[in-house]
């Protein structure tokens, strides 16, 4: 292959990798706009940014994946702080392991139960984070209001990402 279409390559991830971050902080911003739910647990997001990390991880690799993890939990540490930070990339962290694990035994799984793993993985993260800055275990008694919110989350992100992926197609995002 020659340097000008290695460059050519490189560019076009680069520039994908943007509009995914870009896209990424949207989602968060508008997560952060939607008012809370009154039944909602404490804590408990739709995790929307999610869906751009996971399709990431299918169509534009492993690296591209821990690249926008690594620049999302940074934008985090820059707007919300250390702890929020450490819950995001942790939380993040888990969450590409365990798709990747998935994906490693399985690379036909639906995307809606990759997305349900994946999200109570995140969650799990964020409890191990918990605790260590709570210097105690008293955060996993909300283990299982996390785990349950994990599926209904979950299944709500990849139930997004379904139906995204045919308007990504059209737009060239995805070969």
């Amino acid at each position: 292959m020659n340097n000008s279409r290695i460059n050519t390559c490189n560019i076009r991830n680069l520039t994908q990798l943007g509009l995914l971050f870009s896209l990424t902080i949207v989602l968060m911003m508008v997560e952060s706009i939607i008012p809370p739910i009154p039944a909602m647990p404490v804590g408990v997001k739709l995790g929307l940014s999610n869906i751009v990390i996971m399709y990431t991880i299918f169509f534009l690799g492993n690296k591209s994946a821990f690249t926008l993890l690594v620049l999302k939990s940074l934008f985090i540490f820059l707007t919300r702080g250390a702890t929020a930070f450490l819950m995001s990339f942790f939380g993040g962290l888990s969450s590409i392991i365990i798709i990747l694990l998935l994906l490693l035994k399985n690379k036909h799984l639906p995307y809606i139960m990759i997305s349900v793993y994946a999200a109570i993985g995140h969650n799990i993260g964020q409890l191990i984070v918990s605790s260590f800055l709570l210097s105690n275990l008293l955060a996993f008694y909300y283990a299982p209001i996390l785990i349950v919110s994990g599926v209904v989350m979950g299944l709500i992100t990849g139930s997004i990402l379904k139906i995204i992926l045919p308007a990504m197609k059209r737009v060239s995002l995805i070969k």
